[in-house]
């Protein structure tokens, strides 16, 4: 099947989450009005709640527009239709679609014969990391990558971006846990890991997307901060004025724990962190320091974001 392809550039992004929203607001600060639309889950009926009220307010008012579709139930073919109308899908779904979801996302995109294709890859470098790791999504990842790299109908961008800084402090993930004092070194307090706060992400893969020249068929590689387990306790520490009690969770002991529960999700990344492979690179040499783009540090974010609800 062929598709009537798009008369002027055009941009579709899946998901309005945290990252979908961020890339959306950066797409409508530069792009022409009228080209922006969001792929979001079908309206249940129900009355949206505050936060998703806010959402859908903000998108009428940055004046994107709003495409039905749930990647979780439709097949690649008519998703295809729905990819088809526009020139650049940029995929913000994360993994809640579930298994499977990444590749039929690159199939459809293949069968709408769209320009530009920047899947989900905004996280640790795949490549190093392998096949066979603890968290076996990341299989998934490297089938995308597999693809993308066989194929030339299709440009592509992938923006690598370490850990979102804010997934750092998330509970489950059990790294800082401010309200105990308590924050858990995964492997090593010398292991390091790069953080890009979801803001950085979005601005900086637009960034990416309007380069001159056009970057095409790459990784390309940002970052807010690289620090160790044991640096960013210390920053933790002097920002938030407490004192924290250090534990360090071993790769053995996180292996083993995982073998006890192999379906834990959280208990794979920790893993997969713990054995410092493919999850940190230097800020020097990235997209956004050899182009001078500032980003926010670990520092910088403990302040705006956490210091105002923890100190005194």
């Amino acid at each position: 099947m062929r598709y009537n392809k798009p008369h002027s550039q055009s941009t579709l992004v899946l998901g309005a989450g945290e990252l979908g929203m961020s890339v959306l607001r950066s797409l409508a600060a530069v792009a022409e009005p009228g080209t922006i639309a969001v792929l979001l889950r079908p309206y249940s009926g129900k009355p949206f709640d505050n936060s998703k009220q806010k959402t859908i307010d903000e998108l009428h008012f940055l004046g994107v527009s709003l495409v039905e579709g749930d990647l979780a139930t439709l097949s690649a073919a008519t998703l295809a239709e729905l990819l088809s109308p526009y020139d650049t899908v940029v995929s913000c779904t994360g993994f809640v679609g579930g298994r499977g979801t990444q590749r039929k996302i690159l199939e459809a995109a293949l069968l709408a014969e769209i320009r530009r294709f920047v899947p989900w890859q905004f996280g640790v470098d795949y490549d190093v990391i392998g096949r066979g790791s603890a968290q076996d999504l990341f299989d998934e990842q490297l089938d995308v990558r597999d693809l993308l790299r066989s194929q030339t109908r299709m440009q592509w961008l992938i923006v690598s971006t370490g850990m979102f800084t804010s997934f750092l402090f998330e509970p489950a993930f059990g790294v800082f846990d401010l309200e105990h004092g308590i924050v858990h070194g995964l492997g090593s307090w010398d292991n390091a890991v790069t953080l890009t706060t979801a803001e950085d992400i979005g601005r900086l893969t637009v960034k990416v997307l309007t380069a001159k020249p056009s970057i095409n068929n790459q990784v390309v590689f940002v970052a807010g901060d690289t620090l160790t387990y044991g640096q960013a306790a210390d920053i933790v520490e002097q920002t938030l004025g407490k004192h924290l009690k250090r534990e360090l969770w071993t790769v053995p002991q996180l292996q083993a724990q995982l073998t006890d529960d192999p379906d834990n999700g959280m208990a794979k990344y920790q893993v997969v962190f713990a054995e410092g492979r493919g999850v940190s690179w230097p800020v020097r040499g990235t997209f956004n320091q050899e182009n001078r783009e500032s980003t926010t540090d670990l520092r910088r974010w403990l302040i705006d974001q956490l210091a105002p609800r923890q100190m005194p």
